[in-house]
Formats: structure tokens, C-alpha cells, sequence
């Protein structure tokens, strides 16, 4: 029996879903269905049932009919389609009917059912070229759609105007072709369709393009431009008014004061920006700039950072950054001249602020300091004082870390009650739920990550956190973990000796103490233990303790490994406190105590716009890093402060964290592979010179402001600068091996730092970028590249992302067509596995899963020693074993690094491998890995829970 014969599936007004909850085959009323005749109908879910019954009995015939097996598929296949259907739609809740036909072929081929799928495909080729041919036949009649206005009124389309968006959203970019997304933007009209569905079209359909051509990302982003134009003129002037691009070339100028006034009648704005030179400001605006956006970070603005009142924004991109600008110079003498240099490196890319700069800058509420660090103390007023510090702090979205270790552990002695301590746990699972409860206004979720030192006898609670089992009273699925590890446990790791944990009321002087002190504090305490002078305490085999720590971190990303002598031996502040943890990413050091909270204000250079034809432009990063700087020294003395130890301890020390991100695309352009010794001798010579000029810039900052107050006795006022610490790290450990090379004139540095002083006790810290990146359109921080193609989820949704550089490669190589397509999507966005792509660009193009950790260490060593606090450094191992993450953090620590931070491992995420066109990829979390047995992971637990990828949820990736 011909399949094409008999097979008439229905094709229109496809599925009534579900007025039920969880009830696969109704849909909410509100999503609908284009027709092809533009017509709109409900979305009825029944006839996709009824299309893959009739498709299965042209194929299998009468035997199909009344079949259990073809009954629980179709069930099956109808489900599938429902829900990839819903989750595609976004924000529209709107389907056209190839788009539902898409789905039931591709649920199809995904089933298996290859045949059935073979004979949907012959049908719908069949149907296209009858319509086509009856098109030709008919007389092109005109359009007779129309639009829904705001006010309700009904409007003809106008289509002049769609098409002039469109091709001016493509102009200037190559392989882009607008009558493509013209013709799909049609093809989803309906008569009827609202102001904002109609601006959404345009937008979707050139998100289905940027699989095929990066270059569509800047159209779809253009695309978004307009329809955020249109919803930022109409509410500050008042009535419906949109505007091209082109129109905004003199627009933005007339339109940014009346910007600031609608923000501080709204009492989103400080009244203090409407009092500059809103003119002068105005026409520094660059309009132009607007086009460098890709749709990601375009779309990551629109959702999280620009200012809207009743859920419409009012801030277009270059108001935006203007205002952060302003709110950085507020307090400068030429303040006008100050914001216009700090909005043209913001505005460039060269440079970007982190998220809480660019949340606040400029408004009522000016928290624009990124990291706080506490230290917990050890009674109940302080527990909860700590607590609730959590909670102030996160509300303007401050990230949190959170030093646990003075809290006494299981068991200890309480005076008051005559009792025992049920230990540090409790009140962790208390702070972890505050953190959920305090979510930024509905930015991102609070965010905080708790510290505990190795010698502490809840240590082991500790590690069991994170888990999905037990008692979830004593978890905290939530919050990060870290495990603040001395180097002498690492030592007796090494030597496969003893380990003894203590409760902190009992030892209480480990906490603040590193180095030779440390030791031998520790030894004495040992041998008090074995005297019988301690109540609490407990002897492990070390060797057994760290293999339950990469056991915990591989099963579920947690707790993080950072290394507590290196933090304090190489910290220029050692003379005035102890760092005691790290913050919520691992880059920050800074000292705490109950007297002070550490707070950091970070920002990073973006390195890709910092090369040339002759690889790094230095008086171009001296630029940038001089500013940056300012901006950042700036944030100490604008910063809104919630409680007041944050506000003690920023004055006094001014602590600023100057980062990069961009690393992998920079060395791609310079032809660089990541694993190789170029690499390597790039990240030393880059961070050499960031770390030079930020120095440098310090100093001057100093000469103009004056040195921070705890100055004196610090490593720079001995002329002890970063690079040179290391001698000290290597006097207290001399197994550690780091390079200590250089190529700029740190002499004469060094003479002027002790000369003059320093405006902040430190410099520097690599952070994640994750959402920074996105705005400016780069890899993240000094990550290698994940997927050469792959969809980055975040709290805006998904988006594909495709790796443009490689794409200009292959095209040049005649490489890049659907074929490649597919098969980057088949290997999940690796290009290791595909014949035709020569060797040079496999080894370029090398995804951080086919890369040898190793590579990621040794560069960020030889960072490290330019750096005065550390580094977000996240380590991927495509193949887990117990013997290779131990080595994995053995090297580290030899290497000298400070801190690390996740653990990813393969595989977290897969690229959807559809052909189809349309389809865009789509992360699902399938971890497969197993570990093997030298560390004694347990097979059967490990799953590979390390953070997925830009995992929405892991509010430490944002």
C-alpha cells in the first residue's frame, strides 16, 4: 500500500491542551495556531493525536488500528510535540502550522519510527508543491492583515515599515539576507496580531537563522532594538511614538534628558544626575553603538538591568550605560568630562562593570559593590546576626561568602544551657534558606557560598551538603560549599598520615593562623588530644578525608577547593587580619573579622578588543585599565552601604577587584591554541600587563587622593608586589613551583609604589563574567570555549550560540554549509570528531572538554603571580576518575593557585541533533559519567552533578 496514498493527516487548527493541570493533550487557552491563510485559531490538541493515528495506519495498515503499541506512541510522540511546541514559543504563545508539522516529524525520527516519519515527510513535500503550484495560479492579492494597536483600535499592517526594519537590521552585515526573515515573519502573521506580537515576529524569526549565520544574532538584536525603541520613547514622551535606527542618530540626544527625568519622577533615578550638564551629556551619546550588540546580550539587558516602571522600560542602551557613567562620576570635580570617559569605555565593550554597577549606578540605592565576605561568630546573637547581614547585603544584589569555621562543631560543650552543640550545620541550612527568600527584587536569586577549614570536626556534615539523600534538614541544596584547606593537611595527604579534627571553642586560635604558626599550633593541639585535654576531636586518615572531598565534588559540584595558606602568605594585608575564606566564586581574598565585612567592587577588561595586528595593544589596556580603575575607586565612596562593618572596611582598606574575559576569543584571534605553551606565555603576558598598569594606575590614584589607610606595614609599602610574594609562599612551602618571570619594568614600580603609596590595598581578581560577557559579546572570563555550538541558558531564556570565529574559518575553507550544521549539533558542538575539518582548526577550535585540564592550571599559575587576590578558575575532566581528579588538584596546589572553583564534568549538557530547519538547539541535562576506583568514588552516586553549564539556577554563573 503507497504510504502517500492513503496517508491524509489533519493540518489544521492543531490542539485543544489542557484546561486540567499536567494533563499532556490541553493546552492553555491562550496559545494559538496560524493557519496558512493567516487565519487564528485555538490551539487543539486532539488533531495532532488524530494526524499521527492516521500516519501510523498508512503505513502499518489495519493492524495498526486499536493497538495498545500504537495507542501509548502516538500518546507518547503527542506529548513530545505538545511540550517542545510550548517551550519554543516564548513570550509569543503562538504556533504556525509548519512549526507543529516541524515537531511531529522530528518527534517522529527521534521514536524511531522511521518509516511513518518517511511517508509524514512525502506527504507534506506532496501538499507544498500543490499549494505552490495554486499559488502561482492565483492573482497576488494585497495584504489585508491588520494590527492591533495599545489603545485597542484595529490598524492596517504596515508593511513598508517591516520591511524597512528588517533591512535595516541587516545592513552592513555579511551573509544575511532579509528577505528570509521577511518572508518567515509573514508567514506568522495573523489579522489581528497585537504591537508587541508583531515586534516579537521579526525577532523569532531570525533567532531560527543564527545556527547557520552567527551574523543573525546581530540582526536579531537590532530586531529587539526596535521594539524596545517603541516601548522607551512612547513612555517617556508620553504618547505612541516609535523610531528607526536611523532616526536615533538625532533622537538620542533630545530623548536622554527627558530619560532622566522620567526616572527620577519615577524615583528610579538620583536627582543628583538631573542636575549635570544634560546637554553636554546628550551629545557625547553614540548612537551607533547600539548595532553592537548580539541578540544574547541585547536580550540580558532588556530582561534584568534596564529601568522600567509597571514593567515597561524607559532606558534604551546608550541612556544606560550614560547612567551608569554618571552615577560613577557623581562625585567628580568635572564630573560631565568624568562620565563622558567612563560611558566610552563602558559603551565601547572595552571595558564592563559587574552586575551590581550596572543594577545601581545612578539610581536611589547606589549598592554597586559585587562580593562581601563575613565571618560567622560562635554564639547565637552572632550566628544571627550574621544571618541576617546575609540578608541585607543580597537585597541589592550583593554576592555572599560566608566564613563558618569559628562556629563550634557536633558535640561541643555549651556553658549557658549546660548542653550540646548540634554543630555548624543547622544554622548552614538556615542561611541557605535566607538566601532563597532574598532574591533581589526578582533579579537573581541570593547568592552565598559557606567556608569551612579542614581541621573542623563538622567537616564532614560538610561535605554531605549538597547531596540528594538523607535527612534534608542537614542539606542545603541552595547554597555553595567550600572547603578552606591548609597546606599542612595537604602535606599529611601527601604522606598518607593522620588528621585530626577539632571544634573551634576548643582550638580557637587555628582559625586565625597559617604557615609555620599554624602547624604548630596544630601539632600541640594533637598531642593535647591525645593527653585527653579535649573533649571533641576525632582522628581520620587524611588520605581517606580527601578522597571524600573529590568524591563530594565530583558527585555534586561541592564543596569547591581553595587553599588557605597561599591566600594569607602572598595577601598584601596580612599585617592587619587574616583572610579566612573566599567569596561566593573563589576570586576574592580579602581579611575578615567581626569587625569587619570584606567588600570588593569588580569590573573586567574585555582582552579581545585589546589586540592588534601585532597581538596585544598596550597603550590601548593602559587606557582602559587607568579608567577602569577610577571607576572602580569611585564605587568605594558612592557605594550604599547596609550594614555598617561593610562600610568600615571598604573606607579603610579600598579593596578593587580589575579582572579580564574575553581570554579564549583573544587567542583565537592571535591563532593560539588553548593547550600549548603560546597559551600559556599569553595569559602571563596579558595579566603581566593588566597587573602593571592597574599597579601603575593605583599609584597614581594615590598621588591625586591619597593612600588607603592601612597603608603602612602592608607587602606594598615594603615594595613587595605581587610577583614578588611568591618568594614568600616558596620560603613557607618549598615544593610549590611557580614561574617568576617577567618582561616590564617592575623596578622602577616598585620604587613608586613604596614612594607614594597605593589608593587600594588590592588590585585585582578574575571573576566568572558570565552575564558581563554576554552584554559585550565574548567568552567568559578565562574560560576555554564550551561548545563550538550550543544553547546558553540563563534567566532570559535560551539562546544559541555559535562560535562566529570558527564559522569565518570555515567559510574560508569552504567548509561551512548545512552539513556542518548538523554534524556540529551530532558531536555537541565539538569539531574533534569531523573528518573534513583539517587538524590546525581542530586543535584552535578545541573544546574545554577535549583539553587537558593541566593547560587550564599551568595559565592560570602564571596568572596567579600577577594577581594580589585570585582567579574563578573552573576545571573540566571529560572522562572522571578518582586517580585523575586527585592529580587535578595535587597540580593545582603545587602550581600555587589559591583557589578553584567548579568542577564541570562530561556530560552536563548536549546540543539538540535536529536537521531540521527551525529547530534550535537545547540543553538537557544528561550526565553519563562514571568514576573508576583510586579514590573510591562511588559509581553508582556519581552522575556527574558538577554545575551544568551558564545553568540558570547557579546563580554563581550569573
Amino acid at each position: 500500500m503507497s504510504a502517500t496514498a492513503t496517508f491524509q493527516p489533519v493540518t489544521t487548527g492543531l490542539f485543544t491542551l489542557p484546561s486540567q493541570p499536567g494533563d499532556p493533550n490541553i493546552a492553555e487557552p491562550a496559545y494559538q495556531i496560524v493557519r496558512r491563510n493567516g487565519t487564528v485559531t485555538p490551539f487543539d490538541g486532539g488533531k495532532i493525536s488524530v494526524a499521527l493515528t492516521k500516519a501510523f495506519l498508512a503505513v502499518e495498515g489495519s493492524a495498526a488500528a486499536g493497538s495498545r503499541r500504537v495507542h501509548d506512541a502516538v500518546a507518547e510522540l503527542t506529548s513530545q510535540v505538545v511540550s517542545a511546541l510550548m517551550r519554543r514559543s516564548g513570550e509569543s504563545r503562538l504556533f504556525h502550522i509548519e512549526d507543529v508539522q516541524d515537531q511531529v516529524e522530528l518527534a517522529l525520527m527521534r521514536g524511531e519510527h522511521h518509516k511513518v516519519a518517511r511517508a509524514y515527510v512525502l506527504y507534506r513535500e506532496e501538499r507544498n508543491r500543490e499549494r505552490a503550484a495554486e499559488q502561482k495560479r492565483e492573482t497576488a492579492a494585497p495584504s489585508s492583515l491588520h494590527m492591533l494597536a495599545e489603545d485597542g483600535t484595529r490598524r492596517p499592517l504596515d508593511e513598508a515599515r517591516l520591511a524597512q526594519i528588517i533591512e535595516e537590521a541587516c545592513s552592513g552585515l555579511e551573509a544575511v539576507a532579509a528577505d528570509a526573515i521577511l518572508s518567515e515573519t509573514m508567514r506568522n502573521l495573523y489579522d489581528g496580531i497585537t504591537q508587541d506580537e508583531l515586534a516579537l515576529a521579526p525577532i523569532m524569526a531570525a533567532r531560527t537563522l543564527i545556527e547557520q549565520e552567527p551574523n543573525y544574532a546581530y540582526v536579531a538584536a537590532r530586531l529587539l532594538l526596535d521594539r524596545l525603541r517603541r516601548e522607551a520613547l512612547t513612555h517617556v514622551e508620553g504618547y505612541p511614538e516609535q523610531a528607526t535606527q536611523s532616526d536615533m542618530l538625532t533622537r538620542y540626544a533630545t530623548y536622554f534628558p527627558a530619560f532622566i527625568r522620567t526616572g527620577v519622577d519615577a524615583g528610579l533615578i538620583d536627582a543628583e544626575l538631573a542636575r549635570f550638564d544634560l546637554e553636554r551629556i546628550g551629545a557625547a551619546l553614540k548612537p551607533e553603538r547600539d548595532l553592537n550588540f548580539q541578540y544574547l546580550g541585547l536580550q540580558t539587558l532588556y530582561d534584568r538591568y534596564f529601568l522600567h516602571t509597571k514593567g515597561k522600560r524607559f532606558e534604551l542602551p546608550q541612556a544606560f550605560f550614560m547612567r551608569v557613567a554618571m552615577g560613577l562620576a557623581i562625585r567628580e570635580v568635572d564630573r560631565e568630562a568624568r562620565a563622558i570617559e567612563f560611558y566610552d569605555l563602558l559603551s565601547s565593550f572595552d571595558f564592563m562593570a559587574s552586575t551590581p554597577t550596572l543594577f545601581n549606578a545612578g539610581t536611589t540605592r547606589p549598592q554597586l559593590s559585587s562580593c562581601f565576605l563575613t565571618t560567622i561568630g560562635d554564639d547565637l546573637d552572632a550566628i544571627f546576626k550574621g544571618i541576617k547581614d546575609n540578608a541585607l547585603l543580597a537585597k541589592y544584589s550583593g554576592g555572599l561568602g560566608n566564613d563558618w569555621t569559628p562556629v563550634r562543631g557536633l558535640g561541643a560543650h555549651i556553658k549557658g544551657t549546660n548542653g550540646e552543640s548540634q554543630g555548624v550545620v543547622p544554622f548552614l541550612k538556615v542561611a541557605n534558606d535566607t538566601a532563597i527568600a532574598v532574591n533581589q527584587g526578582g533579579k537573581r536569586k541570593g547568592a552565598v557560598c559557606a567556608y569551612l577549614e579542614t581541621w573542623h570536626v563538622d567537616i564532614e556534615e560538610f561535605l554531605d551538603l549538597r547531596k540528594n539523600t538523607g535527612d534534608d534538614r542537614r542539606r542545603t541544596h541552595d547554597m555553595n560549599t567550600a572547603n578552606w584547606v591548609p597546606d599542612l593537611f595537604m602535606e599529611r595527604v601527601a604522606l598518607d598520615s593522620d588528621w585530626t579534627l577539632f571544634s573551634p571553642d576548643e582550638t580557637p586560635d587555628l582559625h586565625d593562623l597559617y604557615g609555620q604558626e599554624f602547624c604548630a599550633a596544630y601539632e600541640a593541639y594533637e598531642e593535647k588530644a591525645a593527653r585527653g585535654e579535649l573533649r571533641v576531636h576525632r582522628t581520620v586518615r587524611a588520605l581517606d578525608l580527601w578522597r571524600k572531598m573529590l568524591t563530594m565534588l565530583f558527585e555534586t559540584g561541592h564543596p569547591w577547593i581553595t587553599f588557605k595558606d597561599p591566600c594569607n602568605i602572598r595577601s598584601p594585608q596580612g599585617h592587619v587580619g587574616v583572610v579566612h575564606s573566599s567569596n561566593l566564586c573563589t576570586e576574592i581574598t580579602l581579611n575578615t573579622s567581626k569587625d569587619e565585612v570584606a567588600v570588593c567592587n569588580l569590573g573586567s577588561v574585555n582582552l579581545l578588543n585589546h589586540l592588534d595586528e601585532n597581538g596585544l595593544d598596550l597603550s590601548r589596556l593602559e587606557r582602559t585599565v587607568r579608567i577602569a580603575m577610577r571607576m572602580l575607586d569611585n564605587v568605594v565612596d558612592i557605594n550604599f552601604y547596609t550594614i555598617p562593618e561593610a562600610r568600615t572596611s571598604n573606607l579603610r582598606h579600598r579593596p578593587v577587584g580589575l579582572g579580564l574575559m574575553g581570554f579564549q576569543d583573544a587567542l583565537q584571534k592571535l591563532r593560539i591554541p588553548y593547550a600549548s605553551e603560546a597559551a600559556v606565555e599569553f595569559a602571563d603576558r596579558s595579566m603581566e600587563a593588566i597587573s602593571y598598569n592597574a599597579i601603575s594606575a593605583s599609584v597614581d590614584l594615590a598621588a591625586e587622593r591619597g593612600c588607603y589607610e592601612s597603608f603602612d606595614g602592608s607587602l606594598w609599602s615594603r615594595g613587595i608586589l605581587p610577583v614578588d610574594s611568591i618568594r614568600l609562599l616558596k620560603e613557607a612551602r618549598p615544593s610549590v613551583s611557580m614561574d617568576e618571570s617577567s618582561t616590564l619594568d617592575w623596578e622602577s614600580l616598585r620604587k613608586r609604589v613604596r614612594k607614594v603609596g597605593m589608593r587600594n590595598s588590592n588590585t585585582m581578581a578574575i571573576a566568572p563574567t558570565a552575564t558581563i560577557s554576554n552584554i559585550c559579546g565574548v567568552s567568559q572570563s578565562i574560560e576555554p570555549a564550551y561548545q563550538n555550538l550550543f544553547v546558553k541558558s540563563n534567566m532570559s531564556g535560551d539562546f544559541t550560540v555559535v562560535n562566529a570565529q570558527l564559522v569565518h574559518d570555515l567559510k574560508a575553507r569552504g567548509l561551512w554549509d548545512e552539513v556542518m550544521v548538523s554534524d556540529l549539533k551530532y558531536f555537541d558542538g565539538s569539531i574533534g570528531q569531523i573528518d573534513r575539518i583539517p587538524d590546525d582548526l581542530k586543535a584552535l577550535y578545541a573544546t574545554a572538554f577535549e583539553l587537558d585540564s593541566a593547560w587550564l592550571i599551568e595559565a592560570a599559575s602564571r596568572r596567579q603571580k600577577w594577581i594580589d587576590q585570585a582567579q574563578s578558575l573552573n576545571l573540566y575532566i571529560a572522562n572522571p576518575s578518582g586517580k585523575k581528579l586527585d592529580e587535578l588538584y595535587r597540580l593545582a596546589w603545587r602550581k600555587g593557585l589559591k583557589t578553584t572553583y567548579y568542577l564541570r564534568s562530561r556530560s552536563a549538557t548536549h546540543v539538540e541533533k535536529s536537521t531540521l530547519k527551525g529547530t534550535d538547539g537545547k540543553l538537557n541535562a544528561v550526565s553519563a559519567v562514571q568514576a573508576s576506583a583510586p579514590i573510591n568514588i562511588d559509581v553508582n552516586a556519581a552522575w556527574g552533578k558538577a554545575c551544568a553549564i551558564d545553568d540558570p539556577e547557579c546563580e554563581a554563573c550569573q
